[in-house]
């Protein structure tokens, strides 16, 4: 089966993985592809939601969850939700060698505010470092992550950072 091309994720897509890195700016520029065992798209409501092993590639991005749901709302913001257990994402960013890897049951964006919600088992990885919480929020338009209370979550955040010494025997 051959991808679709469909164009209400890119932003999202490019957003849900921007965080305070680099990534690599030609990955906006890319089609976006979605295969899923289904597709609903109702024109009248405004909402297309992907179901079953939805597999969504931008560029260097990969995004994979069990339900995809997209608002659009004419001439205001867009609601991006990913479902899953978990939702899984990567993307290389400019000047790493390994990409920046994250999980969590729900991830939620909306264009408007330009907030992205990780919800639920949270995981942030680049490299060997690593950045665990139920919960981490990240404000793309102040590059601002916050994570665990500050971020309405309940559990403490868990963070790893590997010595740069350390960093080189891995590569």
């Amino acid at each position: 089966m051959k991808p679709n091309r469909i164009n209400a994720l890119p932003l999202f897509l490019l957003l849900l993985i921007s965080l305070p890195l680099q990534a690599l700016e030609s990955d906006k520029n890319q089609p976006v592809y979605i295969e899923a065992d289904s597709v609903e798209i109702n024109d009248g409501t405004g909402i297309s939601v992907y179901q079953g092993n939805v597999d969504v590639t931008q560029g260097s991005i990969h995004l994979t969850a069990d339900k995809v749901t997209v608002t659009q709302r004419p001439g205001n913001a867009n609601h991006i939700r990913a479902e899953g257990n978990p939702v899984t994402f990567k993307q290389n960013m400019e000047d790493q060698k390994k990409p920046i890897e994250g999980s969590a049951r729900i991830a939620e964006y909306d264009t408007e505010s330009e907030i992205l919600h990780m919800i639920g088992n949270a995981v942030l990885l680049q490299g060997k470092d690593s950045f665990k919480s139920d919960r981490i929020s990240y404000d793309r338009s102040k590059s601002l992550v916050r994570a665990g209370t500050s971020a309405k979550g309940k559990e403490r955040v868990k963070i790893s950072i590997q010595s740069k010494k350390s960093q080189k025997a891995f590569e």
